[in-house]
Formats: structure tokens, C-alpha cells, sequence
């Protein structure tokens, strides 16, 4: 179904949390200062950065609980529970049977090693028990994390929620325009022979990744035998390279929809060889230019509907040849 997400094989006592100035930090194994990669974001002077890896397993956490319909607090509970148990990797080992992003234990129910080693199933089962839990979206992080996970040490998840919490309101859109990549943008160069759906095999992936995340979708921008019309000139939708979400009609609710999508996109452009992400007068950009974050973007007048170019109720997303 298109899911390529990356196993980690690290030893006990690898992992650190390391500080990066005030009020940020990097959850890696590494100085974050060996990295040219990175996605950030930050609120109200709050900052956390992670390597893309990481960043493509929280931005999961957020798509999973926007397709749930899960409040924003369920997000924050998940990213913090990782970030103590795996610091945001999917691990292929841990404390005798413990594995995944949550360092489950098929031995106390949590399912087979292949199944919590799949991000899908582990962070929905996750959700599964939160929801469990009476009165979870109230409580304090340490109470609602250990009702599912039943740690050794139960206080450790409360030091993560403010990062947590930055990630949270960033990944579902409260916060818009917060998270973004630095990344390279060296896709290895891929087929641009049009699949079925009119789309290339990598834009054809983002597609079926996006509905794995989000659940089915109201997807445009592209049609059988590479047919697409209504778009500027020199538009990627023209070569098969691109698709659109709708978020329509344009409101609150769906602008914030709108850049759930967005920031989920972003958080997976370095596995999906994404090149740019346009939303709400915003585009983001691989390469050269994602270290400027969210730009704005401001279409020609001339070339029609302003509101429509300015990407208000759609999310447009391209991909590299």
C-alpha cells in the first residue's frame, strides 16, 4: 500500500535528548549539528527539531487522530509517550520484548512483532487503549501515558509535553504554518510513465500513502490517462506530478483540516520525494528554499481566480521527476 516507514536497530543506552539553545530541543541520536536535514517547529518560543525520520512518525501520530477525530490533547499524549520511549524511532528492539515507537510487548497483548513494527498499527492500537481511558483528554500526561503503557517510570512522560505539545498543535493544524522541513531535496530520479491513474508512480504514492494516513479523501488534480485541465501554465499537474486535497467549503474547520494535510505532507517529503506543498496563500518548498520555511505565495492576478490560486480550499502537492 505504498507504506515504506524505516525500522531503527539501536542498542540500549544509544538514544539522547540533546539541548539546542533555549527553549529547543533535538531528539536524536546524535549532535544535532551533524545534520543538515531537519524539520522544526515552534510556538510562543518554543521549539523542537527532528530529523525527518522522526518527524515522519509524528506527523503519522497527527493524521491518524485527524482521521479519528481525536482531539489535539490525544496527540500530544502519543508524541510524548514516544519521544520518552523511543525518541520518535520505530525500534526494532528495547527492554527485553519491548519494540516500535511505543516499545510494545507482544508478550502483554500489544500484537505480533510485525504488527507493532508497522507505525499504522502501532499508533492506532495506541490510540485504541487511550480511548479507553476515561476522561484521558483532562488528565495529567503522566496519568493518561501510564493507563496505557504501564511504565517503570511514569513521571518521564511529563518532561516531553511541551515539545509534545508544540508537535501537536503544529501536525493538526491549530497552529498553521509552524512545522517545516530543511531538506536537501535530492529525490533519486524516478519512472514518469503514467500509472492508471493518471498520476506518476511517485505522485501515484503520495496519493495511497495520503489515504492510508487520512482515510479516503477528496482528491483532484489529475485524472485517468493523464487527462488534467484549469491549471496554470507550466503546472506539474500537466506532467502527472501532481494532485490536490479539497477542503471545501473554505471555513475554520477545514482551514484547519487544510494544514493538518499540509504539515503532513511536509513531515513526509524526504520520504516521499515531495518537492512543493501550497496551502493557503503558503508554499513550502524542498531544497534550496526549505529553509525559509513557508513562504508566501502570491499567484498572478491575471491568471484567474485569485482565491482558487491562492490554494484556500485545496492543498496542492507535487512531487520530483
Amino acid at each position: 500500500m505504498g507504506r515504506r516507514w524505516p525500522v531503527v536497530l539501536v542498542g540500549a543506552g544509544v538514544l539522547v535528548v540533546a539541548a539546542v539553545g533555549v527553549g529547543s530541543h533535538f531528539y536524536d541520536q546524535v549532535s544535532p549539528y551533524l545534520h543538515s536535514e531537519r524539520c522544526t517547529a515552534e510556538i510562543d518560543g518554543e521549539s523542537v527539531a527532528l530529523t525527518p525520520e522522526q518527524a515522519g512518525n509524528a506527523g503519522l501520530m497527527g493524521a491518524i487522530a485527524v482521521r479519528r477525530g481525536l482531539p489535539a490533547r490525544a496527540v500530544t499524549i502519543a508524541v510524548a509517550t514516544s519521544m520518552q520511549e523511543s525518541k520518535l524511532y520505530n525500534l526494532e528492539s528495547g527492554d527485553r520484548d519491548s519494540l516500535g515507537l511505543f516499545q510494545q510487548r507482544p508478550s502483554q497483548g500489544w500484537g505480533t512483532p510485525r504488527e507493532i513494527l508497522d507505525p499504522y498499527y502501532s499508533i492506532n492500537t495506541f490510540y485504541d487503549a487511550l480511548e479507553e481511558v476515561d476522561g484521558y483528554d483532562t488528565m495529567e500526561i503522566t496519568e493518561a501515558a501510564q493507563e496505557v503503557q504501564r511504565s517503570g517510570y511514569p513521571e518521564a512522560y511529563a518532561e516531553h509535553e511541551p515539545d509534545a505539545r508544540v508537535l501537536a498543535s503544529a501536525l493538526t493544524g491549530y497552529s498553521p504554518h509552524v512545522f517545516s522541513c530543511t531538506l536537501d531535496g535530492d529525490a533519486e530520479p524516478a519512472s514518469d510513465r503514467l500509472r492508471p491513474s493518471g498520476l506518476t508512480p511517485r505522485a501515484d504514492l503520495v496519493r495511497r500513502d495520503l489515504e492510508a494516513a487520512f482515510g479516503p479523501l477528496p482528491l483532484g488534480g489529475f485524472a485517468p490517462g493523464g487527462v488534467s485541465s484549469g491549471h496554470m501554465e507550466g503546472s506539474t499537474h500537466y506532467d502527472g506530478r501532481a494532485l490536490d486535497v479539497f477542503v471545501r467549503p473554505v471555513s475554520e474547520e477545514n482551514n484547519r483540516r487544510g494544514w493538518a494535510i499540509a504539515s503532513y505532507l511536509v513531515s513526509q517529503a524526504d520520504r516521499l520525494g515531495i518537492q512543493n506543498v501550497i496551502f493557503d496563500a503558503r508554499i513550502w518548498t524542498s531544497g534550496s528554499r526549505s529553509g525559509d520555511g513557508w513562504r508566501d505565495y502570491d499567484p498572478p492576478s491575471e491568471q484567474g481566480d485569485r482565491a482558487v490560486l491562492e490554494h484556500r480550499d485545496h492543498v496542492h502537492v507535487d512531487v520530483f521527476e
